[in-house]
């Protein structure tokens, strides 16, 4: 059975894009309005890519927060009429997750979001920390401890997104610590392989009291902290365990 998402959307989630989607067609001038000799104003051609990315945060915002049922199966149509587009870039960002394992195609009904079981959950841990460890470890030999009191921003925000318990706030936010503590090995074909993993590893099925969700995502946060501590004060053992502890209780 077709499903639709709720219309109590969160930040980030389709009920929000409605606005930011509908394109704006700048008005060019006529050749009466011109001035002889003037050569035509370049037109802007409408962006459908810049769409269609704004759809695909959207559904994954919906992924990670729960908006979107594992098991359950959406019609490009329907999703489209919540985003307030046509089904074009809907279709486009669903074969886009469909490519990143989220869903799977379910032919002449639309999109079935892919159930996780733990032991998918567990692989992505087990894939992440074989390539994360020994980058962060590496790291923490070469990098001054300046560079690693530089991400403390974004450390600090992965805690207060984990105190709204707003998990999509939380997933970007998760990402962006990520991101930026492997980028300081400037291996961007790395940090493109684990953001993929990464984002992977935040869609399961969620379970239990929302309370409970929240506290897990602050207790996850606050190991961000204390791993830029121990980076910085290039303790090795104790970003092994953090990294591998992190990347284990990431559910």
């Amino acid at each position: 059975m077709e499903h639709a998402l709720p219309r109590a959307a969160t930040p980030g989630a389709p009920g929000h894009l409605a606005e930011t989607l509908r394109p704006r067609v700048p008005v060019q001038p006529t050749a009466e309005d011109r001035t002889p000799g003037e050569p035509p104003a370049p037109r802007t051609p409408l962006r459908r890519t810049s769409v269609r990315g704004q759809v695909l945060d959207g559904l994954r915002a919906a992924l990670v927060a729960g908006d979107l049922t594992p098991g359950e199966v959406y019609s490009a149509p329907g999703l489209a009429e919540r985003f307030g587009v046509s089904a074009t870039p809907v279709r486009e960002a669903m074969q886009q997750l469909a490519v990143e394992g989220a869903v799977e195609v379910v032919p002449n009904r639309g999109f079935r979001v892919i159930e996780r079981d733990a032991r998918e959950l567990a692989e992505l841990a087990e894939v992440r920390a074989l390539i994360e460890v020994p980058v962060m470890l590496r790291l923490a030999h070469s990098v001054p401890a300046d560079r690693w009191t530089a991400l403390r921003p974004l450390a600090e925000e992965t805690v207060a997104a984990a105190e709204t318990g707003d998990r999509a706030r939380y997933a970007d936010s998760d990402r962006a610590f990520h991101s930026a503590v492997l980028g300081l090995g400037g291996n961007r074909q790395l940090t493109t392989v684990a953001a993929d993993l990464h984002r992977r590893a935040q869609w399961p099925l969620v379970t239990g009291p929302l309370s409970r969700r929240r506290t897990d995502l602050v207790a996850d946060a606050a190991q961000h902290l204390a791993l830029l501590e121990a980076l910085a004060g290039r303790d090795l053992p104790a970003v092994q365990t953090l990294v591998r502890e992190h990347f284990a209780g990431a559910r």
